[in-house]
């Protein structure tokens, strides 16, 4: 296990850095070396470390919706209004009903392995987005309409929705209902969800504020509450529909409404734990591929992606309608909602480690998705936003 752990480490920093050098993203570096290392290719990560896979992959997720809770300031969204509620919602919900279309015509896979499908892939990525949007903030383009930060509220909203649809999906798959009633009982479980976040956010707070203990301690705490809440979603699945990830990311947003200078303090320590998360996230997944099915479906999973993106794409302008962002500033938002990393690298292979049939597909396509979206998504905002938005004087 430890030469595997060093392998996984040391193959995916080099990988990471020098792509990042070629203006990339490190993540795919990372991505690369765990196929290179994984079963499929070299077999050199150890088994038991495979086996934890899952688990690990949960903890990083974790890491993610903290740190969106954390950062995610409810006075942005309410300065940008709607055009930020219905950026959370709509070009998810466009991409995803076109896969759903489009994937069992392609890989005549059912219906609802195609709604699992297009949970995973229709998510935006945090990881590629989040850095530019602060630098373009700091910056001050974009910043007099709010573009950097309508995409930031935007975008964290954007993988709740898709990770709670994804649960829900999941869930009908395996107790083979699924009706209407599962998609009407997805805002219910949004708002439990809320709720149970707000409570517990308000009662670590006040406990915070009596007890004074390290902020290291504090992020156990928070682990141990994220952990708590999929424990209770889990439980009660049966009689009440309650997302725990909802609740993992409105705790995060609680503290920073209520406790603001100890969430800029805790956001420093969760992007330190975020540094090992990502390495074990990406690689991970990684070595989950198969490359063999990588080969067979490889044209028309590419085909899938790019017909996706243009539906995102399309979403964005129908999100944007009647705003005052003219067609060069809707162009960077739309650029800027096409990456995809982070809830893909976390969620993407569940569906083969609960044994569901299209589990191989359905991560080889979220894989491509990311070696595809992540680089284009990156230099694109990098290489346009100058000449697309306003710098503010």
């Amino acid at each position: 296990m430890l030469l595997s752990a060093a392998l996984i480490i040391l193959t995916s920093l080099i990988l990471s850095q020098i792509l990042i050098k070629l203006k990339l993203p490190g993540i795919i570096g990372m991505l690369l070396s765990g196929i290179i290392l994984g079963p499929f290719v070299l077999n050199l990560i150890d088994p038991s470390i495979l086996n934890l896979s899952t688990d690990l992959r949960q903890v990083a997720l974790i890491v993610i919706l903290v740190r969106a809770g954390l950062s995610l300031d409810l006075e942005d969204l309410k300065k940008v209004g709607r055009p930020a509620i219905l950026m959370a919602f709509i070009p998810a919900t466009i991409e995803l009903l076109a896969i759903t279309f489009l994937a069992p015509i392609f890989f005549g896979i059912s219906y609802l392995e195609a709604l699992i499908l297009g949970a995973i892939v229709a998510a935006v990525s945090p990881a590629v987005v989040v850095p530019r949007m602060i630098k373009l903030m700091e910056s001050k383009y974009g910043t007099e309409k709010k573009v950097p930060q309508l995409i930031l509220a935007g975008a964290s909203i954007d993988d709740v929705f898709v990770i709670v649809l994804f649960a829900s999906f999941i869930q009908a798959y395996q107790t083979s209902t699924f009706s209407i009633l599962n998609i009407l009982l997805v805002p219910v479980s949004i708002l439990l969800g809320i709720l149970l976040g707000i409570l517990s956010g308000i009662i670590l707070i006040w406990l915070f504020k009596i007890f004074h203990i390290r902020d290291t301690l504090k992020v156990l705490i928070l682990f141990s509450a994220a952990f708590l809440f999929l424990v209770i979603e889990h439980e009660l699945s049966s009689f009440i529909p309650i997302s725990g990830l909802v609740a993992v990311i409105t705790l995060g947003g609680t503290i920073l409404k209520k406790y603001e200078i100890l969430a800029k303090r805790l956001v420093g320590k969760f992007e330190k734990i975020w540094v090992i998360a990502e390495i074990m996230l990406f690689v991970l997944v990684g070595a989950a591929v198969d490359i063999t099915v990588l080969v067979n479906v490889g044209l028309l999973s590419i085909l899938l992606i790019m017909i996706a993106l243009v539906f995102r794409m399309i979403g964005v302008w129908i999100a944007l309608i009647k705003t005052n962002f003219n067609k060069k500033e809707k162009l960077f938002i739309a650029i800027s909602y096409t990456p995809k990393a982070t809830v893909q690298a976390a969620i993407g292979a569940i569906p083969l480690s609960l044994g569901i049939a299209s589990g191989n597909l359905i991560l080889t396509i979220a894989v491509l998705a990311i070696i595809i979206t992540a680089p284009i998504g990156a230099i694109l905002m990098d290489k346009t936003y100058k000449k697309l938005l306003v710098l503010e004087k």
